[in-house]
């Protein structure tokens, strides 16, 4: 047995098992422990800081929404009323224009390939 020990690298010292009562001094261990609960609020404090600019973000996010809706809103009835919102006659002639642009310029390629190997975006920049 001792031989398979000492070949395997483990060296037993003779000695009690187990833990060894601690003798540290007890000013150190509570000046440790004051450090830790620093530590800890500084992390929580960081915590709530990013919480707090994550939901202000996702707040701002949800008034420009609304503000969007809003807008639809009133889209639409202009349109029951049979008026065109001068906005979706701009959207429909920038997209008309848009159309003949991508037309044009798939004519001027006419099969060749991007320059970086990667398909064009389907979507406008």
């Amino acid at each position: 047995r001792e031989d398979s020990d000492l070949l395997s690298g483990k060296v037993k010292k003779p000695g009690k098992r187990g833990r060894k009562p601690a003798k540290i001094d007890l000013k150190a261990k509570l000046e440790r422990s004051r450090q830790s609960a620093r530590e800890c609020r500084a992390r929580k404090k960081l915590r709530y800081q990013y919480l707090e600019e994550l939901v202000s973000g996702r707040e701002r996010a949800i008034c420009a929404l609304r503000e969007e809706l809003d807008m639809y809103k009133q889209w639409c009835a202009a349109m029951d009323q049979g008026k065109i919102p001068s906005e979706i006659k701009a959207l429909l002639t920038g997209e008309e224009q848009g159309r003949a642009q991508q037309n044009a310029a798939k004519l001027a390629k006419s099969g060749k390939a991007d320059a970086n190997g990667s398909a064009p975006c389907k979507y406008p920049a």
